[in-house]
């Protein structure tokens, strides 16, 4: 067990509308290759549905510390430290660009559900899945920015 650092949002890199559905991460995450990734775990505790809907994948008992039944596979070498949402989309209509496609309802729920457990655990940074890798666009919407945005101050 180990304590929680990061908050770690992301998106399905899926066009903007788009539902994805639990058996659908399951299936992309933990399928052996090639037609999944063949991990022993999904990469997210929480999906955000498109209709505003927020759906437990993997549960976990909402302390400030990472058990080894918590452990989702969302970055790699930090999953230990983190704890992952994800909302559908994240991709133009046509799949071509990076998007922020959260609709009203997406955030909404984000908001709410962040907000909450920023109050409990103010010292656990919320940072994009870009945050540990540069070169991805995930979650496809500037984290910090919309932190601000919903009354969360943080210095990384």
């Amino acid at each position: 067990m180990k304590k929680l650092e990061y908050l770690v949002i992301h998106c399905t890199a899926t066009p903007a509308g788009r539902e994805v559905t639990s058996s659908d991460i399951r299936h992309w995450h933990c399928d052996p290759p090639p037609k999944g990734n063949g991990w022993n775990q999904v990469g997210y505790t929480d999906i955000y549905h498109v209709n505003g809907g927020v759906e437990r994948m993997v549960a976990n008992n909402e302390d400030e510390n990472v058990d080894p039944w918590e452990i989702t596979n969302g970055v790699g070498g930090k999953n230990s430290i983190c704890r992952h949402i994800v909302y559908a989309g994240g991709m133009t209509a046509d799949n071509l660009r990076p998007f922020d496609s959260r609709n009203y309802m997406q955030k909404a729920a984000m908001a709410r559900d962040v907000l909450a457990f920023h109050k409990k655990s103010p010292a656990v940074k919320i940072v994009g899945h870009h945050y540990f890798d540069p070169l991805k666009a995930c979650p496809s919407f500037d984290v910090a920015l919309w932190l601000m945005q919903i009354g969360i101050k943080q210095t990384l």
